[in-house]
């Protein structure tokens, strides 16, 4: 007869009764766990049910890095803007009693003079834009008027720079005098305002320089414009043994120094002619019986086009006309007698600006903390809109290049302000230029001592300081204009 179902053999009952009980939650040596029903889910809420929603739980580990990962960054991004906002609104609120002052109208508001130029492998875009989002906020809550120079390319700045300094030197009689109809239209706006009795502001007036490639263009104009001629030197060719022999060979079309005009003609005198004493018929005569009588010159049209003769291409023309004075030259020019005894006070704006996938993680950095750069830029344009404090340039510790790292030579500021920049610019800038390009952003800064030892720059007081922490930590209030004022 078999064995019940479900009854074990009698061989396996010693080794069941020999295995060890396992312990249960009610202290016997029953499991119940297996037995035990297992607790119902809740059914959540009835009106979320209603409505379709699903029960709320967990999200997914996938669903956890992503939403992390983007609420860090979200943060990150949001924090630096309301920052941000925070530090523009601290230097605009240390400038803004200035908006509130009354004006002479007997003189001309205080004018500040930007300079900006398109940043090394970039265009003028993004210089515009780094004005738009930290310069000029400080500017307009300090009611301050400004002219812009602007350079799409390099050497603009350079140029500009030089010409306003020399338009100046000419309204004070230096350089070729002008004529009367030429001194009307090239002064006209001064003129009227001397007509009406109006003067220009009688303080400091100053310049924004923004980035370190501009810096080194504004001083590069200065220092020509002050030191250099008022008029553009003419330039006298160099007279060789045979050039007149030359002329003609060496012309080229639409050149300047020789017209072509000119070169036909020359090319008329020089062609041979026929004495005038010679019969016309005999000389006939003598080409007919000549071996090469019957060859018939073949017209310009029908030779092949290999044949042809190439239209000479036109040397391109320089965007500025070339410096008046190199820096080679500095030591023997002749100071302006009307250079005033402080040039600006200027003062020098940072532009950080790298280019390349490489540079990825910098850019998403700088990104990030672009809180940092407005206060350190709202402080120098503070400087600058106040106006109560200047000082010279000093003399400052260049960084050393040897491997010791020791001390460094004593440069001038000039020199060494925003150099750090020079290395995040585009390698495309440091190739060799072309003939007729300029290069100044590639070249040492070269000074004069006479031009440099007159140069200034704007600083911020303690007091101004202490009181635009005072307006960041909210201990001081700040005056607001009303809509009745």
């Amino acid at each position: 007869m078999s064995d019940p179902k479900g009854v074990p053999p009698a061989e396996n009952i010693p080794a069941i009764a020999a295995s060890p009980a396992v312990p249960s939650s009610n202290g016997t040596g029953v499991n119940t766990s297996a037995t035990a029903p297992k607790t119902p889910m809740a059914d959540g809420n009835p009106a979320f049910r209603m409505m379709g929603l699903p029960r709320l739980r967990l999200p997914s580990r996938n669903w956890l890095i992503f939403l992390s990962l983007s609420g860090s960054i979200a943060s990150a991004i949001l924090y630096d803007k309301y920052e941000t906002r925070r530090t523009k609104q601290k230097w605009c609120d240390v400038v803004s009693h200035l908006a509130r002052e009354p004006l002479d109208t007997k003189n001309m508001p205080r004018k500040l003079t930007i300079y900006l130029a398109a940043p090394p492998g970039d265009g003028l875009r993004s210089a515009r834009e780094h004005f738009h989002n930290y310069v000029k906020p400080i500017l307009v809550a300090g009611a301050m008027d400004w002219d812009v120079v602007e350079g799409r390319k390099e050497g603009d700045v350079r140029h500009k720079t030089a010409e306003r300094v020399r338009r100046k030197r000419r309204r004070r009689g230096e350089g070729e005098a002008l004529e009367e109809e030429e001194l009307q239209k090239e002064y006209a706006m001064e003129l009227m305002r001397e007509r009406n009795g109006t003067g220009e502001y009688p303080g400091v007036s100053g310049d924004l320089v923004v980035g370190r490639h501009t810096w080194k263009e504004y001083v590069r104009g200065v220092h020509e414009g002050w030191l250099g001629p008022v008029d553009q030197p003419a330039v006298v060719p160099a007279v060789v043994e045979g050039a007149e022999d030359s002329a003609v060979a060496t012309h080229v079309p639409g050149h300047s120094s020789l017209g072509d005009a000119a070169a036909k003609g020359a090319a008329k005198v020089l062609a041979p002619t026929p004495p005038p004493d010679t019969d016309i018929s005999a000389t006939l005569d003598a080409d007919s019986n000549s071996p090469t009588a019957l060859e018939t010159p073949t017209p310009p049209e029908t030779l092949p086009l290999e044949d042809a003769p190439k239209e000479e291409e036109k040397p391109s023309k320089p965007r500025n006309p070339a410096p008046y004075l190199l820096p080679s030259a500095y030591p023997t020019a002749t100071l302006s007698p009307s250079i005033p005894e402080v040039i600006g006070p200027s003062i020098i704006l940072p532009f950080p600006h790298i280019l390349g996938v490489r540079n990825t993680h910098i850019r998403i950095y700088r990104f990030l903390n672009r809180r940092r750069l407005a206060d350190e830029i709202g402080r120098d344009v503070a400087a600058a809109v106040l106006g109560a404090s200047y000082r010279s340039f000093d003399a400052v510790t260049a960084p050393s290049r040897t491997q010791d790292g020791g001390a460094g030579d004593s440069v001038p500021e000039q020199t060494a302000v925003l150099a750090r920049e020079e290395g995040e610019w585009w390698k495309s800038v440091h190739r060799a230029r072309e003939e007729g390009e300029e290069s100044v952003w590639i070249e040492g800064m070269a000074l004069d001592e006479r031009v440099a030892g007159r140069m200034r720059r704007f600083e911020l007081s303690a007091g101004e300081e202490d009181r635009a922490k005072r307006s960041a930590a909210g201990t001081e209030v700040v005056a607001k204009e009303t809509e009745d004022e």
